[in-house]
């Protein structure tokens, strides 16, 4: 991490709680049972989570838990509650400190709907798979029956679903603004991001007297104010990113409900204090920023562009100021990101004494994204990738946090000592990016100072320190453990970055490879990779010949799965057509495809509502984007991805009719689709009809990394499919 960042005390500095004397548990308990066999009388923190309760640091409720726990306090949890009454929120009681509410691991709207919003039948993090265990916007919901339970009891709402909610947000669902979630949900206080520094905190003063209206100005956090603090002064955000001409002669930003208001003063009396450029810089610790009301951009989609324009511009730790939004009467004050963690601290957050296993309520159910991860390490956090259609980076952070190499291997051999199914096969050794393992800024001065949403696009940053050396030690001490007989790299690869490391790309493909491995370019055109901030498929082809090469040197039979996303902001019909007849040179069949979900607050979110590129000022005369969000058209991008599957075939052939290629319709092999249909597959006019109203393709993706694809060909040409 870097030094200049470096400000915030350690997390594991504070005296501890008075009642650590009880120890640790064997696992938070879920019940007063439980809680009685600890000998507690009360828990001091309750969690509330969608999720089953697994006790492995890959669950957030776990490591929150396991953390607070550290710091001396009794954590309770209660894990996937019925919503439909207060009474399973009130069976640990009332916690002395906080209710802690988060919807789990996944968004709970992504975790239950596909892309097409169609319900989903099955959800990972529930015993058996088992669907509709939690509600849809499940923080709001849960917080509302917590505070139904315990009038009093302090609410604290974070994981990905609050964070991605922090501010006024475009909801897909129900194809409009929302307010925060903070005021939906009812809650006292949003926590974002990875949350160990600001829960520790929290807990911390809560337990020494402190009101939670207290609370202010905590990094990563977001909370309510009435005025603006003494000291502060407001800079509105379109001094910063100006939003272009109005389409009505007043003032957009206008919030007071009286036009011929004075400019100066604002509805709560606060003057706005003009500073020319050198005091502005002197002053940018006491300044906040202020975003157009709730009111305003939920009218305007032009403005909601350029508030997350703004948003997105104020998330590197080292030189965020504050956001205050206007929600009604009520103002909303997100304080700065957290400072990242140290490795030190990162290696005792993993380092605490997990049971790595499901809680014993559930017997000998299979919840399957345990199975997925049980013998899976996470060695870093956060990305610098900022693709558009991402949210990672808004939630995790640019700055790349790493676990020494020491506490990964400690990981390692506790899941080889204690898994009693571990069969000496490690899952993956990844993050949100494989291999981002200590990348950094080459200079932490610049790093506080930068303000790019991406280190990698349009290129490599220069500043940028793309040594994979720590990575290929890392993998090459892991391996030589006694009794690992492989592991697998399964987290997605950044191939712009491993190319600059050739030694890397041969350990990986040498080692790590079980067959397949998966990459992600998304799309071949580049106009969409422009919007999608990722790289051209120059970059991809080189990365393929390194694998190919070093594949075929370890004698080993191997492929590449790329991974493509349809109707993805700035698409057009012709894009995906030549990504189709790309995917059939490559001899590329997509068993299930991915098509764009617009999730709260990410860039791409922004283009497909406003529909406008925002990676530049939005003008409201600016060209409009290609935003495919019918469901004709976004069904028909999918159909292209699927070229290959007959069901498909009777729409395509009329989208390239339309679209003046009937000349890829034809039995050879330079057509896209044949003539005919086979038996069985839409043979009757109402069966095509049919089709026509209705999709059949596949979306089981899951929160966008599902897919799966078959190759036809090897490198000779001749047929072959892969095992």
């Amino acid at each position: 991490m870097s030094t200049a960042l470096a400000t915030e005390p350690n997390l594991f500095s504070y005296r501890k709680y008075w009642a650590q004397r009880f120890g640790i548990a064997p696992v938070l308990p879920m019940s007063k049972t439980e809680m009685d066999e600890l000998g507690w009388d009360a828990c001091d923190v309750i969690l509330v989570t969608g999720d089953a309760y697994i006790d492995h640091p890959s669950f957030g409720m776990a490591l929150i838990g396991r953390l607070l726990e550290a710091q001396g306090f009794r954590v309770g949890i209660i894990s996937q509650p019925d919503w439909t009454s207060a009474k399973d929120f009130m069976k640990l009681g009332r916690p002395n400190l906080f209710f802690g509410v988060t919807g789990g691991n996944m968004d709970s709207m992504v975790n239950r709907y596909t892309s097409d919003k169609k319900i989903r039948s099955n959800d990972a993090y529930t015993p058996d798979g088992a669907a509709g265990k939690r509600p849809d916007r499940a923080v709001n919901v849960y917080s509302h029956r917590c505070r139904e339970a315990y009038k009093d009891a302090p609410i604290i709402i974070g994981g990905i679903e609050a964070s991605l909610r922090r501010i006024a947000h475009y909801d897909y669902w129900s194809d409009k603004d929302r307010k925060s979630v903070l005021l939906d949900s009812k809650a006292d206080l949003l926590v974002y991001g990875n949350a160990e520094r600001q829960v520790v905190e929290i807990a911390h003063r809560l337990a020494n007297g402190e009101a939670i209206s207290d609370l202010k100005g905590i990094r990563g956090t977001v909370h309510f104010v009435k005025q603006i603090p003494e000291g502060w002064a407001i800079k509105d955000s379109t001094d910063i990113d100006k939003p272009g001409a109005a389409m009505v002669p007043i003032d957009p930003y206008q919030e007071q409900p009286a036009c011929d208001k004075k400019p100066e003063q604002s509805e709560t009396n606060e003057k706005i204090i003009q500073f020319d450029k050198l005091l502005l810089r002197n002053q940018r610790s006491k300044t906040v920023i202020r975003l157009p009301a709730y009111e305003t951009i939920k009218e305007d989609p032009i403005l909601y562009a350029h508030a997350s324009r703004v948003m997105h511009g104020e998330t590197n730790p080292g030189n965020a100021r504050p956001l205050i939004q206007l929600h009604g009467t009520r103002q909303v004050w997100i304080n700065p990101p957290p400072i990242p963690l140290t490795t030190k601290e990162m290696d005792g957050v993993f380092d605490l004494p997990y049971s790595r296993v499901p809680h014993k309520e559930y017997g000998n159910a299979n919840v399957p994204a345990f199975e997925m991860i049980q013998h899976s390490v996470n060695i870093m956090r956060g990305c610098f990738g900022g693709c558009t259609f991402c949210s990672i980076t808004e939630h995790e952070g640019r700055i790349i946090q790493s676990r020494s190499e020491d506490s990964i291997i400690r990981e390692i051999e506790a899941i080889r000592d204690t898994s009693p199914a571990f069969t000496g096969h490690i899952s993956d050794l990844g993050g949100p990016t494989a291999n981002m393992y200590r990348l950094a800024c080459k200079d932490p001065k610049i790093e506080a100072a930068c303000r790019l949403p991406s280190c990698v696009y349009p290129g490599i940053c220069p500043n940028l320190n793309t040594d994979h050396t720590p990575l290929i030690k890392l993998y090459r001490r892991a391996r030589a453990l006694p009794g690992i007989k492989k592991i697998f790299i399964a987290s997605g690869l950044r191939y712009d970055l491993a190319v600059e490391s050739p030694e890397y790309v041969k350990e990986l493909v040498t080692h790590h490879v079980g067959g397949y491995l998966k990459i992600a370019p998304e799309h071949t055109e580049q106009g969409v990779l422009s919007k999608m901030m990722k790289p051209g498929m120059g970059t991809y082809d080189r990365f393929k010949e390194m694998f190919d090469q070093y594949s075929k040197e370890a004698g080993k039979e191997q492929y590449l799965i790329p991974y493509f996303i349809a109707a993805h902001p700035g698409t057009t019909d012709i894009d995906m057509l030549n990504l189709a007849l790309w995917l059939k040179r490559n001899g590329f069949r997509a068993d299930q495809v991915q098509a764009f979900l617009p999730s709260p607050m990410s860039i791409a979110t922004a283009m497909y509502h406003s529909g406008k590129d925002t990676l530049r000022k939005v003008s409201r005369n600016a060209e409009d984007m290609a935003i495919p969000k019918s469901i004709k058209q976004r069904r028909l991008h999918k159909a292209f991805l699927r070229y290959h599957d007959p069901k498909n075939w009777p729409l395509l052939r009329d989208a390239l009719k339309d679209m003046g290629r009937s000349d890829l319709i034809g039995n050879g092999k330079q057509h896209l689709i044949p003539t005919f249909q086979p038996k069985g597959t839409l043979e009757t006019p109402e069966k095509i009809q049919r089709f026509k109203t209705k999709y059949t393709g596949l979306d089981n993706n899951r929160g966008g990394k599902s897919k799966s694809y078959s190759i036809n060909k090897n490198k000779t040409g001749k047929n072959k499919n892969n095992p």
